[in-house]
């Protein structure tokens, strides 16, 4: 008896060394959550605008621009209509990118002069008093993630963020 005793004792104290270990995969200092962003698109700030972030590189952002009561992803396209004395074929695309600690949206490839082509209301719907959702999701979350993140509804019921408790910031 005296022989098995510390074998025994061995494999009780192992069994919590292991069982204590913290190396596992997950990052428990990330987690999702969402940041609202108000800027205007002006020819002073180039028709872009700048939020600081503060993520891990390997973490994934995501942006949404309010259309009415609803949230559309970005990358967007907008097609303006024609009218009247104004260019036809007006186009010009919601863009973003972003880094570790910022995360700029802008307009890109328009064909048309911003400032000076689009009527009253077209500057009104479309640069002044933006409002856009970040969701920064950590990529470690993000893998094999079944969600469809075109679908904002999806994704905030996928990573269960509480949409009561999103900061809001104007940026300009």
């Amino acid at each position: 008896m005296k022989k098995i005793l510390p074998f025994l004792f061995l494999a009780f104290v192992s069994l919590f060394i292991f069982s204590c270990d913290n190396k596992d995969d997950s990052d428990s200092d990330t987690y999702s959550r969402m940041r609202d962003i108000t800027g205007s698109f002006t020819n002073a700030n180039g028709y872009a605008f700048t939020q600081g972030i503060n993520i891990n590189q390997t973490d994934v952002v995501l942006v949404y621009r309010a259309a009415g009561n609803a949230w559309q992803q970005i990358p967007k396209s907008v097609y303006l209509p024609n009218s009247g004395t104004l260019p036809t074929n007006r186009v010009f695309d919601y863009n973003f990118v972003f880094d570790s600690q910022n995360v700029q949206i802008r307009i890109d490839d328009q064909n048309f002069d911003l400032g000076t082509q689009m009527t009253p209301a077209e500057t009104t719907d479309y640069l002044n008093n933006q409002r856009f959702r970040l969701v920064l999701v950590p990529a470690q979350s993000s893998k094999n993630a079944s969600v469809d993140y075109s679908d904002y509804n999806a994704v905030v019921k996928y990573y269960n963020l509480d949409e009561t408790k999103v900061k809001t910031t104007k940026v300009n």
